[in-house]
């Protein structure tokens, strides 16, 4: 095996601590939020996951790209996150179905790596100093100099970043001859969502963030989807008016993680920036419908807030995060809605919680009933 000398990089935080480490050997300088995924695989879908656009990675798990990369296995048509930090990074990989190394397809997309870090340290350090923006450093430049580009970075909350992810035009998915038909608003859609619509025998034609209701309308769709997707839910005025337009005329609707958000902020209920987020492959939430727990996985560092929920007339919650309790769904009493916030499409993550794609189509079956 072939040796290699490791530059030194660093990763800085907003307030000024330092975490050093070595460079993958691609020279550069990347910013976004720091934060971290506790998941143990799957890093190929968390890094092309529209939902990570804008945030720096940090990977618990002690080997990333020791199986390597395949094509089959992305939820979008890029790498989405700024920045990856790891503790140990594999040059090598040992799947007999990879197709190449994660080394390689950083390089072509030109993603910064810094690994060697105490990730452990690190992630202590966020769970007790929050989510805040960082810089991975790998060409040297002075830490005075990363200071001033780090504070002219703008911050995740108030951020509108739908419009970075989305499609920028219209597009079909699964097949036309297909029972039933959705119209998609891709707010940072990921491709594993439309494979589980497309296999409950779904034609799904997927719009850009802007669209009007009069564009999704015009499919003539039995049911309308908001999707996951980055950045702060607040701004997204138009995917708002969307879902009150949708939810004004009651035709069934179903939103996950962002459009979950975007559904409440259409009701008058505000959402927050969390202080870390959830991000990982094994978090508990209980369905308080039918009392069952189920393990999920999340993504997404806004919520929605529960008090404001629980005061509401038309919503109530359907389900509750067991480590916080925080709000991860909810339903609307008079309205053929409902909506998540974690991702029962997973990719990856356990199967847990894909009952809910079914119990969307009940919904459209039953409204065309």
């Amino acid at each position: 095996m072939q040796h290699t000398t490791k530059q030194s990089a660093i990763l800085l935080l907003a307030d000024g601590t330092i975490f050093h480490g070595k460079s993958i050997g691609i020279k550069g300088k990347t910013f976004g939020e720091v934060c971290f995924n506790t998941g143990t695989t799957g890093y190929q879908e968390i890094f092309t996951d529209p939902s990570y656009f804008g945030q720096i990675m940090v990977t618990t798990n002690a080997h990333i790209g020791n199986y390597g990369v395949n094509a089959e296995e992305v939820e979008s048509d890029r790498i989405m996150i700024s920045g990856l930090v790891c503790k140990n990074f594999s040059m090598f990989h040992s799947r007999p179905d990879s197709e190449s190394n994660l080394y390689d397809y950083f390089e072509k997309q030109n993603l910064i790596c810094i690994s060697d870090v105490d990730t452990r340290a690190l992630v202590s350090y966020i769970r007790d100093n929050g989510a805040q923006n960082a810089v991975i450093c790998t060409d040297g430049t002075s830490v005075e100099e990363l200071k001033q580009l780090l504070a002219a970075t703008p911050d995740m909350e108030g951020l509108e970043l739908a419009s970075k992810v989305s499609t920028k035009e219209p597009y079909f998915f699964g097949d036309e001859n297909a029972t039933y038909k959705i119209s998609a608003l891709d707010l940072g859609i990921k491709k594993n969502i439309l494979r589980n619509f497309a296999k409950r025998d779904c034609y799904i034609k997927v719009f850009p963030y802007n669209a009007s209701y009069e564009d999704m309308k015009s499919f003539n769709p039995d049911g309308f989807f908001l999707s996951n997707g980055p950045g702060d839910p607040d701004p997204l005025f138009s995917a708002q008016d969307v879902a009150r337009q949708i939810l004004a005329q009651n035709k069934p609707l179903f939103g996950i993680c962002l459009g979950h958000q975007v559904i409440a902020l259409a009701n008058g209920v505000s959402t927050y920036k969390m202080f870390n987020g959830h991000r990982g492959i094994n978090h508990p939430v209980k369905n308080l419908v039918t009392g069952k727990g189920e393990i999920t996985s999340q993504n997404h560092g806004f919520a929605v807030n529960k008090e404001e929920l629980e005061k509401h007339n038309e919503l109530e919650i359907t389900h509750i995060h067991l480590n916080d309790g925080t709000v991860a769904g909810m339903r609307m009493k008079s309205k053929n809605c409902f909506s998540v916030q974690y991702h029962p499409e997973a990719s990856p993550g356990p199967h847990d919680s894909s009952y809910l794609f079914d119990q969307f189509i009940e919904n459209i079956k039953s409204s065309k009933n």
